[in-house]
């Protein structure tokens, strides 16, 4: 016996090689011969009387009503202006720990670490620089106020171009990106015709990083919930970061304008007009230092900031961060931001802030507000809700 999808591989041999939705009708009063006739390969979603809607069929109409459609319905989105994704600032990672800062190049180039006036002593440290000099093969950098550091101390980094999507209507159902860093084999994500881990039933579909999918459907199994983003195609739920479109305001939201940050799947969306106009990835606190679940308001927006601080009393997470571009502060110390030092964004990894792309920070920095809504949450309850819990937060 054929499987279903061996049938839908059939059907589209046939003449009729285009899916169609079919509308329910009848020609005359003539009924089908104990259902020998069988509809056309189609997608019929309503009752029929002149033919039996099975085998292709019966399938793609199955298919149909969890809004999985062939073609797959576009992506209603455009891409923000790659522009964003620059900024005026050049950045570098302390690498060493306690690196010195000189009052001179002569200074750095003597390397007499005696003579540093001050020291960067925070385990997480980046610096930004004006302008970086070679002087007989080594590398100097200029920091703020004419100061130095070197190239044994620093290094080079250059912000992630990642952006997020802008939309030209709320899409009709649940999407989101593949995140293949999380996956267990590193570098793509496998598709299995089953939501589960067992039998080993992979498709040998392989979907990339950052891959945009719709999501049709969900099963819990193997103790986890999985996503179907095609037909007989599933996978585990920390691949994917998803976005489910809502387009009515949180309580508490008096207008049409809101951004939403959704802990659990690590997604922001902001709707405008009541609807859907942009979202992207984020990294929000990681435990202990989550991002406060709540309704707030932006009261502070700062083209660039430095930001410091810690909170374990032997300092072993402190950090040191110069310039923080397109900087938005909601909850005290938290903040939405750029994170330039961001390899990845889809998991939580901050003190309680808000990371973004700098080119998503831009975005949503042009668009933002004074007094414009944030609606954190969390869906899966795990993050604290008693304000008790929470300090002032940090980057």
């Amino acid at each position: 016996m054929l499987k279903k999808h061996h049938l839908l591989v059939f059907s589209l041999t046939l003449v009729t090689l285009s899916i169609f939705i079919q509308p329910a009708f009848a020609s005359d009063d003539t009924q089908p011969d104990d259902g020998a006739v069988i509809c056309l390969p189609g997608v019929y979603m309503n009752t029929v009387s002149d033919c039996l809607a099975s085998g292709p069929s019966q399938y793609l109409t199955e298919l149909a009503q969890t809004g999985i459609t062939f073609p797959p319905e576009p992506f209603p989105v455009e891409y923000p202006n790659f522009a964003l994704t620059y900024v005026d600032h050049q950045y570098a990672q302390v690498r060493t720990d306690n690196a010195p800062v000189y009052g001179s190049l002569p200074q750095a180039i003597d390397g007499d670490d005696k003579t540093a006036i001050r020291r960067i002593d925070s385990p997480f440290s980046y610096i930004s620089y004006y302008q970086d000099t070679m002087v007989d093969g080594a590398r100097f950098y200029e920091i703020e106020n004419g100061n130095w550091m070197t190239a044994i101390d620093v290094s080079r980094v250059t912000p992630p171009r990642f952006q997020g999507l802008t939309f030209t209507r709320t899409p009709a159902q649940t999407f989101g990106w593949v995140l293949s860093y999380l996956s267990k084999t590193s570098g793509y994500v496998e598709t299995k015709r089953t939501p589960s881990y067992q039998p080993e039933d992979y498709t040998g579909n392989y979907y990339s990083n950052h891959d945009l999918v719709w999501v049709y459907d969900t099963a819990e199994a193997d103790g986890i919930e999985w996503y179907m983003i095609g037909p007989d195609e599933w996978v585990p739920q920390n691949v994917i970061a998803r976005v489910i479109p809502n387009t009515t305001p949180p309580a508490g939201v008096p207008g049409d304008r809101w951004i939403e940050v959704n802990l659990f799947e690590q997604t922001i969306v902001v709707y405008e007009g009541y609807e859907l106009v942009f979202a992207t990835l984020i990294a929000t606190g990681l435990d202990p230092f989550w991002t406060r679940p709540g309704l707030f308001q932006i009261f502070e927006k700062l083209e660039s900031t430095p930001m410091r601080g810690s909170f374990e009393t032997d300092r072993s997470d402190a950090y040191y961060l110069e310039d923080v571009p397109w900087t938005m502060y909601f909850d005290q110390a938290r903040a939405l931001h750029g994170a330039y030092w961001r390899a990845n964004l889809g998991f939580a990894q901050s003190h309680g802030c808000v990371n973004l792309s700098v080119g998503d920070s831009r975005w949503l920095f042009d668009w933002a507000n004074l007094g414009d809504w944030i609606y954190v949450w969390d869906p899966s309850g795990e993050t604290p809700t008693d304000p008790d819990y929470y300090g002032a937060g940090g980057a």
